[in-house]
């Protein structure tokens, strides 16, 4: 395995513009510099022993289970050696981790993808943004997603639409009950071309990223409309203390 990519202060200028003179790559950024505070665990829960070893370590066997991937660059915290050696055990070139992830999600995915272009990716390559807590995503899943955008002008999002009612609220009490008829709930990976993104993120980072929860977020506030891609109820973000047990129980089924 080769040594761990960093990136530099400054992002490099990424035109938008697409090189039809090669075959796009397909590059995965995941973040996984996260606290996980809401999670109340002891350790950052990308790092929380599942079925007897890290969680984030079945979302990077996910991802490298798709063999299209061409890279996955693992985005940690400066100084969190944490990741390497569990990396390093899984035997796999493709993962990279860029000892470089910033205060906010997006301020890692960004960096990610400085990397991916310091290593030599194309702005016309295309790019997965896969969150480090959502380790029950499946390489068919991945696969659905990458069927669906390689010949997208923009590319998309795995999302499901909204199953239950919607409430709006204030000070704890129901104001108001929204239509839920086109309402979807995001989920990652979510698949833009390399420059695009990284001019979107670019352009947001002037405001400090207000109002960007997600990379289709980013790129919809350039004017673009993201293709939403169905997911699954199962690819869920691991986020509070409950969903521990729920994770180990469906990755347990699978082994069955």
């Amino acid at each position: 395995m080769g040594p761990p990519m960093t990136a530099q202060t400054e992002s490099p200028t990424l035109l938008p513009t697409l090189d039809r003179a090669r075959q796009p790559r397909i590059f995965a950024v995941v973040p996984c510099a996260g606290s996980g505070l809401r999670a109340g665990t002891a350790m950052p829960k990308q790092y929380q022993p599942l079925l007897g070893r890290p969680l984030v370590l079945h979302t990077l066997a996910a991802l490298t289970s798709v063999r299209q991937i061409d890279t996955c660059v693992v985005v940690v915290s400066p100084g969190d050696t944490t990741l390497v050696p569990s990396v390093a055990t899984m035997g796999d070139g493709r993962l990279r981790v860029v000892p470089k992830g910033g205060a906010s999600r997006a301020h890692s995915v960004l960096a990610g993808l400085v990397a991916l272009a310091e290593g030599g990716a194309a702005a016309s390559d295309w790019v997965l943004v896969h969150d480090a807590a959502r380790c029950l995503v499946t390489p068919a899943q991945v696969t659905a997603l990458i069927d669906a955008c390689e010949s997208d002008d923009v590319g998309g999002l795995l999302a499901l639409p909204l199953p239950d009612t919607l409430k709006r609220a204030s000070d704890g009490r129901v104001t108001a009950t929204e239509a839920r008829d086109d309402k979807w709930l995001a989920q990652t990976p979510q698949m833009f071309r390399l420059g695009a993104l990284t001019a979107a993120l670019q352009r947001a980072a002037e405001s400090d990223f207000a109002g960007i929860t997600d990379e289709a977020s980013a790129m919809e506030a350039l004017g673009h409309r993201p293709l939403l891609v169905r997911g699954s109820a199962q690819n869920l973000k691991v986020t509070y203390a409950e969903d521990f047990a729920l994770a180990q129980a469906v990755l347990e089924s699978r082994q069955l």
